[in-house]
């Protein structure tokens, strides 16, 4: 007897920081082209934004991520040299005032936020409790937000560990996983291929922690060094893209979108329109991929 029992989709929404904004655009294509999701799973950006799918909580958030400008992050920004740069609670306040906070249980979609424990590197699965507090433990990124202490546990961005939860997907049921996965432009080809190309004047521009962090301006370009947070955050980039290439050769999706954003910088959160316009973009790429997954 055929089994007539509908597949269930997962989406595993990777790491990236601001890139991860890309996340909604990859949503929004995948919708407009008919393909719903059973299960969602993100780490540290993935989370965020999976997080406000699985609540149907995304337009709010869309709606809120286009129209920041930079000066509206630095405002969000509650400076700390104690446990990384930025403390985070008047972000997630804000996050809190505006997209509803729900327990995990209640959520429309079934899902999960990865988070690494600092004391140990050991890999948590967040499935319970609050919503935004499994997404603030995903999205600390070290050195840069607070680590966050839960149930006993001082955790930290679950990038470390599992950069794209394709693990996890499968461990909540999925038969086929869709991957976001934003390493892919980070580092090497499309990267240098942005740095080589003419910027546009956009305000901001290049990153807005360079303009309080950035090297001295009387250095000529060939002696600047990049500041201590653009060092710490391009080392984190690259540990991503290592951890998640190898972790995805072991646990491979059925289909992957990799949306390129070489120029976007992990701070760059002013820049969502970009981001999420390239989501779309990369769906429209690996459709035809999708389609074989989905057997359409």
């Amino acid at each position: 007897m055929p089994n007539l029992r509908q597949p269930k989709i997962a989406l595993a929404l990777g790491a990236g920081g601001a890139r991860g904004w890309a996340h909604i655009g990859v949503i929004r294509a995948l919708e407009a082209a008919g393909v719903k999701a059973d299960i969602v799973c993100g780490t540290s950006m993935g989370a965020l934004v999976g997080g406000a799918y699985a609540a149907g909580e995304l337009e709010r958030l869309e709606g809120w991520a286009e129209s920041l400008g930079w000066k509206d992050v630095l405002s969000l920004m509650d400076f700390t040299f104690r446990g990384g740069f930025i403390r985070g609670g008047k972000l997630f306040d804000f996050f809190r005032s505006r997209i509803e906070d729900r327990t995990i249980s209640a959520l429309h979609v079934p899902f999960g936020a990865v988070a690494t424990e600092l004391t140990t590197g050991r890999e948590v699965w967040l499935r319970d409790g609050s919503m935004l507090d499994a997404v603030r433990a995903s999205i600390a990124i070290p050195g840069v937000f607070a680590p966050v202490l839960r149930d006993g546990q001082l955790l930290v961005d679950g990038s470390l560990v599992n950069p794209v939860p394709v693990s996890m997907c499968r461990a909540l049921g999925a038969d086929i996983v869709i991957a976001s996965d934003l390493g892919w432009a980070k580092l090497g080809y499309f990267r240098d291929r942005a740095q080589a190309k003419p910027q546009p004047k956009t305000e901001g521009k290049p990153g807005w922690w360079e303009r309080f962090l950035g090297p001295a301006s009387g250095e000529e370009p060939a002696d600047r060094m990049p500041s201590v947070l653009n060092v710490l955050l391009t080392s984190i980039d690259v540990m991503q893209v290592r951890i998640g290439r190898s972790r995805m050769a072991g646990e491979p999706a059925e289909a992957l979108v990799a949306p390129l954003l070489p120029d976007i910088g992990m701070m760059d959160f002013h820049r969502a329109p970009e981001a999420i316009a390239e989501g779309r973009a990369a769906v429209e790429r690996a459709l035809p991929m999708i389609d074989v997954a989905l057997g359409r």
